[in-house]
């Protein structure tokens, strides 16, 4: 039996959409408190007498709790069901601003950054878990797309939050209201609790036939799950690289006015939304979805080549930003496809937690290896460097449809 059988009936297009909305605007508040404070650091940095490394060392933190939290949660979503499991992960986003802007040491600022990491580490085993369950097939690449779009969008409004309130006001007031902010996101989700209930153990029972060899941890034995953990961990290399340093790199190489530097990331991140709203279109056919991921990363590889190789105008390099963020953001739903298509039936929240876990420990590992580079001046070994780790992505993408493939051999024999 499918898994799409679980459901009552098939979904309406009403229905899945409204779900789509609740879901995106939770996850834009996951991404939103991934970036609440760095854009804060000048303030922190005076009033709590610290290094930019020491304050590195607080997003370090979060990342890393996150990717234990990530891989543990799925767990309790696929036993628990994933509406609670998300409300305790916005309210404890809610808690950590307000942890940060009560903070009178640094050390608080640390522990606070501890609360952030197990709220953020819920959302990906929960948003893919009730969209795989409750959305209908012929949706879920839009589905994925929005998702996408909203987790940019939130890490797009953070800055422009904060950094007006802290101007106005103070930064304890800018964190304050951050964290009101994720409390009235949850009030909303808490409105419209009976769009995100799943019955789990209704889903268990209709999937029963399909389920994967006996065991909780049974999943680990799939190749295809840990092909898709290494494609998210460059993922999450590439787009640390994006995130941090490449903007500035590039404004080395090209001298690039530090106004047009400041954009280059906005202008990925737009034109990533943009390539994901494409991608959710492409992604109608899951069958294609490696080759989506292969060419979107292959044409993203070969801008970030043109990005450091040739020589340009200044003005050319946002728009080069923008081309690689709109091929970067068509293979955005696809991606995601390729965990659903190697996951087994009941286990949708214990593999997505697992593979994006790969997304923490690349968004951590990345800055230290690239920020290596820009210290000692190697920018266009940076931008190098970005072009490879996304070529890696087109191969990741391939092995995780092979080894797919070679795991159904023996079952059609």
């Amino acid at each position: 039996m499918s898994s799409s059988s679980a459901s009552a009936a098939t979904p309406t297009l009403r229905s899945d959409a409204k779900l789509i909305g609740l879901v995106g605007l939770a996850h834009a508040i996951s991404h939103f408190a991934q970036l609440v404070l760095p854009p804060l650091f000048p303030w922190l940095k005076d009033a709590f007498d610290v290094s930019y490394t020491e304050l590195g060392a607080v997003l370090t933190v979060f990342f890393v709790v996150s990717c234990v939290v990530q891989a543990a949660s799925g767990f309790l979503v696929d036993k628990l069901g994933p509406r609670p499991v998300l409300f305790v992960g916005l309210g404890l986003l809610a808690l950590a601003a307000f942890g940060y802007a009560l903070a009178q040491s640094y050390w608080m600022l640390l522990a606070s950054a501890v609360v952030a990491g197990i709220g953020n580490g819920v959302f990906h085993p929960v948003d893919y878990t009730l969209f795989n369950r409750k959305v209908a097939p012929t949706r879920l690449g839009h589905a994925y797309s929005v998702h996408g779009i909203t987790g940019s969008l939130g890490w797009a409004v953070a800055p422009a939050f904060v950094v007006p309130l802290a101007i106005a006001f103070s930064w304890r007031v800018a964190l304050a209201s951050a964290g009101a902010l994720a409390l009235v996101v949850l009030a909303v989700l808490w409105w419209n609790r009976s769009v995100l209930a799943l019955d789990v153990k209704a889903v268990h029972k209709a999937t029963g036939s399909d389920a994967a060899p006996t065991g909780e941890f049974a999943f680990l034995k799939i190749p295809a799950v840990w092909m898709c953990f290494g494609f998210f961990f460059f993922y999450a290399m590439a787009l640390s690289v994006v995130q941090t340093f490449a903007p500035a790199a590039a404004g080395h190489l090209h001298a690039v006015p530090v106004a047009l530097v400041a954009v280059c990331l906005t202008i990925y991140m737009v034109a990533s939304a943009a390539g994901m709203v494409v991608g959710g279109f492409l992604a109608s056919d899951p069958s294609r979805c490696e080759r989506v991921v292969g060419a979107a990363f292959g044409t993203a590889a070969v801008l970030a080549l043109v990005l450091a190789l040739a020589d340009f105008p200044p003005i050319v390099v946002p728009v080069m930003f923008g081309a690689m963020g709109f091929a970067s953001g068509i293979a955005g739903p696809s991606r995601d496809l390729l965990v659903k298509r190697s996951t087994p039936a009941n286990a949708t929240g214990r593999v997505y937690g697992v593979v994006y876990a790969g997304l923490d420990i690349g968004q951590a590992l990345a800055p230290l290896i690239f920020g290596r580079l820009m210290d000692h001046g190697r920018y266009t070994s940076v931008i190098i460097g970005l072009a490879v780790v996304q070529a890696v992505l087109i191969a990741s993408a391939l092995n995780v449809r092979r080894v797919r493939r070679e795991a159904l051999v023996p079952a059609s024999a």
